[in-house]
């Protein structure tokens, strides 16, 4: 009788072993569901590897993107999957000024970020660095004078503006030189499903006014929209990784911390 026992206790303890492997897994599995799902309908993370929207956006900044605004498509999932264009579930179409996070069309494995300033129907111009919509000019007024950082870390002066479009929305852009090689563009007129997007920092972007076989974004499918750019929710100056590694942790740029997009 006590040996029928003990094998009766280890089988129960064995099967209850099976049953917590089971529901550790099943919890597993649901945290990864909630994720997956939080990620593809909610928001996303994102990292800024360039300095083409500097002063909005810096090197080193940790976005959060949300996905609801601007509805869900293919681009929308937070893995990348070559799927059919089927159009957009709930879409909407960007503001101007909005800052959005999006597929480039060139390679949609790679995430790009730029503020939208061209809608469908749009007239869209660049006279002399200004930028024209519809034939109205976005105002521009002096903030000073900052200093720009490129992929390397090497820092340029750069001349500060306040940016007014049409319809009111204000944001800070960069100018480094007078006579940029992008300042002078023929007028576009955005089509149908398309977007007319700059970075911030005129003189060191690959936008809109670059075509995507030059290395551009071209004009930007709406289908290719991944979310807003809502949020920065940290900052590390890359810069730092060339001082000592007891320094690094000055790097962290708190002020950026939980800050919004505009």
């Amino acid at each position: 009788m006590s040996e029928e026992k003990l094998v009766g206790d280890q089988k129960d303890t064995s099967l209850g072993k099976v049953a917590s492997w089971r529901a550790q897994a099943v919890q597993l599995a649901a945290i990864v569901a909630v994720v997956f799902i939080a990620k593809g309908a909610l928001a996303e993370p994102f990292y800024v590897p360039s300095g083409s929207m500097e002063p909005t956006l810096l090197i080193g900044d940790a976005l959060l993107a949300s996905k609801y605004p601007y509805g869900y498509g293919a681009a929308s999932l937070p893995i990348q999957l070559t799927l059919p264009e089927t159009g957009r579930l709930f879409g909407e179409t960007p503001k101007r000024g909005d800052v959005v996070v999006f597929r480039w069309p060139g390679d949609r494995s790679q995430a790009w970020v730029k503020r939208v300033v061209g809608l469908p129907g749009d007239h869209i111009q660049m006279r002399q660095g200004q930028l024209f919509i519809n034939d109205h000019a976005a105002a521009l007024k002096p903030d000073g004078v900052a200093q720009a950082e490129d992929d390397r870390g090497n820092t340029e002066r750069a001349y500060r503006f306040v940016e007014t479009l049409p319809n009111g929305v204000s944001h800070a852009i960069f100018k480094m030189r007078d006579n940029g090689r992008l300042d002078n563009t023929p007028e576009v007129i955005v089509p149908p499903g398309k977007l007319f997007v700059l970075g911030d920092n005129r003189d060191n972007s690959a936008d809109s006014r670059v075509s995507v076989r030059d290395g551009g974004v071209g004009l930007l499918p709406i289908d290719n929209l991944i979310g807003r750019a809502d949020a920065v929710v940290g900052s590390w100056d890359l810069g730092i990784r060339n001082q000592p590694v007891w320094t690094w942790l000055s790097g962290f740029r708190l002020a950026r911390f939980f800050t919004s997009v505009h």
